[in-house]
């Protein structure tokens, strides 16, 4: 049977990005911290050894595969950080054109630095992927 290997944890989120190599990526990862936990309400969570995830929600897919997963979060990775916000809502799309400097992934969104992107842009980002995912999966917390 399938294990999700992105579970959450109890490891603490401070001493995470304090091992955080370098000093500008840990910097960065602080003040995400903050305006993340700011504007979800939500107290951040170790989610396997490297996501800080913000709330979380129960999804289940036509397949019958099911598991829980942070409604928004972040990685502060080593070649770049990591944002995590819901996909299939075209607002993002919207969102993500006045965000600033980034690249895309499948689910993540990709910055070198916090100074290349729009902090008000990010606010709305993970409110609109928490009001996305609410509605989805009316269940999450």
């Amino acid at each position: 049977m399938y294990e999700l290997k992105t579970k959450e944890t109890d490891n603490s989120v401070i001493e995470f990005i304090e091992q955080v190599e370098s000093p500008k990526k840990r910097e960065d990862a602080f003040r995400l911290l903050d305006i993340f936990t700011e504007t979800t309400g939500f107290e951040a969570k170790m989610w396997g050894p490297s996501i800080i995830g913000f709330g979380s929600y129960h999804y289940k897919y036509k397949t019958g595969h099911e598991g829980d997963a942070p409604l928004v979060g972040f990685s502060p990775r080593k070649a770049k950080i990591s944002l995590y916000f819901a996909t299939g809502d075209e607002k993002r799309e919207e969102l993500l054109k006045e965000f600033g400097k980034h690249t895309t992934g499948k689910a993540c969104v990709y910055i070198n630095k916090m100074e290349d992107i729009n902090v008000d842009v990010l606010r709305k980002l993970i409110k609109q992927s928490v009001s996305f995912l609410r509605e989805v999966y009316p269940n999450s917390n």
